[in-house]
């Protein structure tokens, strides 16, 4: 039985933090032809306060693995919120993931994955593992251990 993004979503169990709003000029997203482009989504919790800490030194490696997820979550958010289902999503094209780290600190990939394995579990593995990038930052907004942004496509 395949199942649609939005009722594997739902399978999972897992409860979405609430879309966040623009904090400076900015969209959230937006739609060109077929793409949906998210902008940088950091880690909202469900009580609409963000997760805190830089990578290396207050957080550790399973920390931001946990955050990257909650990005994910929040990014999840934003679709549902705006378009109205995860099944309007055809496929994860590309995801951009920063991670606020000490210089010391090379796993960067690593904490991502929480992000991208989220999004494989929704839209599954064809759709759902799309490029990426996964870098390191000297500072996040807020201190925030991770933020990523991404395109998808669009059924």
């Amino acid at each position: 039985m395949n199942l649609l993004p939005q009722e594997k979503f739902e399978a999972l169990g897992l409860s979405l933090p609430p879309a966040p709003m623009p904090l400076g000029i900015y969209k959230p997203y937006l739609i060109e032809g077929k793409y949906l482009y998210l902008s940088g989504h950091g880690p909202v919790r469900n009580d609409k306060s963000l997760i805190i800490g830089r990578i290396g030194e207050e957080m550790n490696i399973e920390e931001g693995k946990l955050a990257a997820k909650q990005v994910g979550l929040t990014m999840l958010s934003t679709i549902i919120t705006n378009l109205g289902s995860l099944n309007k999503v055809k496929r994860v094209i590309k995801v951009l993931g920063m991670v606020n780290c000490s210089s010391d600190f090379l796993q960067h990939p690593y904490v991502i994955n929480g992000c991208s394995e989220l999004f494989a579990e929704v839209w599954g593995q064809e759709n759902g593992i799309g490029v990426r990038s996964a870098v390191g930052m000297g500072s996040l907004p807020d201190n925030i251990p991770v933020e990523v942004e991404a395109i998808f496509e669009l059924e």
